[in-house]
């Protein structure tokens, strides 16, 4: 199971309403993070996750309201006594400045904070692959893809009695060899299971001006989550930020099943936001959300539900 958790969905700085931007993905008990903005440490608090169990930290680009609250994560992390190693992530620079960033103060973590400098690059993570791909922001700037690997389908009880096979050790062998020698018969994994389920795709744009790229990266993703900072492009000036409409005109084109509206400006309320977003989604046949900070939707039987992580809690 996969939850999305936003902890910050405005942009440039933060409100009474809205943080800046991070997006926590909790997987299979791990918790990986998409950008780390002011406050993210205090967010997390509010939603009840542990910065212990964060071992990967996305940066999407350089820009204040998308990193700044890395310093914090990490020195929080440094007085609870972390011991395992830190992986950061980011676009051409993240080494020069996040090692400025920890040589600031008094202050060096006591654990190993490994940091990775990104192209287009596919990184295999066990169950899951993260993929980092250009966007267009005037300086450098990635966007980033969860994919979870494709499972194997269920064993088929009929298909297993007509081979003789039964639970057991038996079934295990088969699963990790893919194929096995069974009274005088070769048997593959594909013979006794229904097909393979296909794994959960999130795709995260950070701060971009629309570009093909993340058409051609959220293909039928189960999840794009798009910088649609401006609701006309009027209101852009010289920002390299996309409007709602450009939004949606990427998640059709790239027939994704939802589309989270993203790094919203302070300028508009929910309220105005969200009308103006519905009625231009309407037109382009698009299943959206505009998330809030501490929504989560979590992913089960091929598609996504909402909930508030605060309103469960009281």
């Amino acid at each position: 199971m996969l939850d999305v958790i936003f902890l910050g969905t405005g942009g440039i700085m933060p409100t009474r309403e809205r943080n800046v931007p991070a997006i926590a993905l909790r997987y299979n008990g791990e918790v990986i993070l998409l950008d780390a903005g002011e406050g993210t440490i205090r967010q997390m608090n509010a939603a009840k996750l542990s910065p212990m169990k964060v071992d990967r930290i996305f940066i999407t680009h350089f820009h204040g309201d998308h990193y700044l609250g890395l310093a914090a994560l990490i020195q929080t992390m440094n007085l609870w006594r972390r011991g395992r190693p830190l992986h950061v992530y980011g676009p051409k620079y993240t080494f020069e400045f996040v090692r400025n960033f920890l040589n600031s103060g008094f202050f060096r973590p006591g654990f190993d904070v490994h940091v990775h400098e990104l192209g287009e690059t596919r990184l295999k993570l066990g169950d899951y692959e993260i993929w980092s791909f250009k966007v267009e922001h005037g300086i450098p700037a990635l966007g980033y893809v969860f994919r979870e690997r494709d499972k194997r389908g269920k064993f088929l009880p009929e298909k297993l009695a007509q081979y003789g096979l039964s639970e057991g050790p038996i079934l295990g062998k088969l699963e990790r060899e893919g194929r096995i020698e069974w009274n005088g018969k070769v048997i593959r994994l594909e013979d006794v299971t229904g097909p393979r389920r296909r794994g959960v795709k999130v795709v995260y744009t950070g701060d971009t001006l629309p570009v093909e790229r993340t058409r051609l990266f959220a293909e039928k993703a189960d999840l794009l989550i798009h910088d649609a900072t401006y609701l006309n492009p009027d209101d852009r000036g010289e920002g390299y930020h996309s409007t709602v409409a450009e939004a949606c005109e990427v998640a059709k084109k790239a027939r994704v099943k939802l589309l989270a509206l993203f790094h919203r400006a302070f300028r508009y309320s929910y309220e105005e936001y969200s009308e103006e977003a519905s009625r231009v989604c309407r037109e382009y046949g698009v299943n959206f959300v505009v998330p809030r900070d501490f929504d989560v939707l979590t992913f089960k039987s091929g598609g996504f539900s909402v909930r508030n992580v605060l309103g469960e809690m009281g």
